[in-house]
């Protein structure tokens, strides 16, 4: 039996007592006005009589009722006493009671403030959960559109120029390790490689429109003053400005996905034409020929293995720092304002 329940017995067992009690005092008291009038008649009978024997019988009956009415007033005292003693021991058994029931009813509040604090809990975590599982399903809508608006197979156009008088490069190196690194990659038979040689700048329009690449990629030389470095007729340094590559890119197949500028100082031109692409590579100041050849055929052959434009960019630069080329902070990479470089593929996995 629960305590609050054996408080609530002796509560209400000591109102019982307490009710007998009340009713032993009230059917004493109903006897002391019959003892009362006995001594009232009796003195009556007395003052109105000369007989000796029966004033001493009456003295006798008033004696008699007297004590009768002592003994009912001290019962009735002795009733009272008990009565304020049980009054006493009830208003301890109610107190005792009523701390009992405040006991348990703050056991059923902090019980019930527990239990909403844990469903406002599940609650939080089921509505989080469902955010993110509604977040998965919107990546997996947005990944699944993109994939599914990536071409079965991509051209990466490459365009190199090492004109008469400037510093050789090993253009040619670097072309055969990107084509190398394709052709081991997972998805090599989705990537098309295509070379042009000694570009001038109009090669650069011809190419696009006979290929319709999705990748364009510079080799060569790069100035200072953000122009890329192609040849003329007569194999002589032809300076092309970046708003003609950019205006290149903005007139020329919407198939172009990324353009990568492996030229020195080429990451102007690269930000400059993630307006008209989704992506641009460029390089922040001058480049080696380890470092350039490295780069590039790593980034390839991570694209060719599907991995996100993010992903090969960073590879690429670890690439970099696995051959202890101090330079994998020339390189930069570019986006187009909204998109995220994680979400941007080129080759279909």
């Amino acid at each position: 039996m629960a305590q609050i329940d054996i408080y609530r017995d002796n509560f209400l067992r000591k109102k019982a007592e307490l009710a007998k009690l009340q009713s032993d005092k009230a059917t004493e008291t109903k006897k002391a006005p019959i003892q009362t009038n006995k001594i009232l008649s009796a003195k009556r009978a007395i003052q109105t009589t000369k007989s000796a024997s029966i004033i001493t019988s009456k003295l006798r009956e008033i004696e008699t009722a007297e004590k009768a009415l002592a003994d009912i007033e001290k019962k009735v005292a002795d009733i009272d006493s008990k009565i304020a003693k049980k009054e006493k021991e009830i208003a301890d058994e109610e107190k005792k009671f009523r701390q009992e029931e405040a006991r348990e009813q703050k056991k059923r509040d902090d019980l019930e403030k527990k239990r909403l604090v844990e469903a406002d809990k599940q609650f939080k975590q089921m509505q989080s959960t469902l955010s993110t599982h509604e977040r998965i399903q919107v990546q997996m809508k947005r990944d699944i559109f993109n994939l599914q608006s990536i071409p079965k197979s991509i051209t990466v156009l490459f365009m190199a120029s090492n004109p008469t008088g400037t510093i050789p490069l090993r253009l040619d190196e670097e072309a055969r390790s990107i084509y190398e690194m394709i052709r081991k990659s997972e998805h090599r038979d989705s990537v098309k490689f295509e070379t042009r040689w000694a570009v001038r700048p109009l090669d650069v329009l011809q190419a696009i429109n006979e290929l319709n690449p999705s990748v364009v990629h510079f080799s060569g030389h790069g100035s200072e003053t953000e122009e890329i470095v192609l040849q003329d007729t007569n194999g002589n340094s032809k300076l092309v400005t970046k708003e003609a590559i950019v205006q290149t890119m903005m007139t020329s197949s919407e198939q172009i996905r990324l353009v990568f500028f492996n030229t020195c100082f080429s990451h102007t031109q690269a930000k400059a034409v993630v307006k008209h692409v989704e992506a641009a590579i460029g390089m922040t100041i001058s480049i080696g020929d380890d470092a350039a050849m490295i780069f590039a055929a790593q980034f390839y052959s991570a694209i060719g293995f599907g991995l996100s434009v993010k992903k090969s960019f960073e590879q690429a630069k670890a690439a970099l720092m696995l051959e202890g080329i101090p330079e994998e902070n020339t390189p930069e990479l570019y986006v187009r304002d909204g998109l995220d470089p994680n979400d941007i593929i080129i080759v279909k996995p």
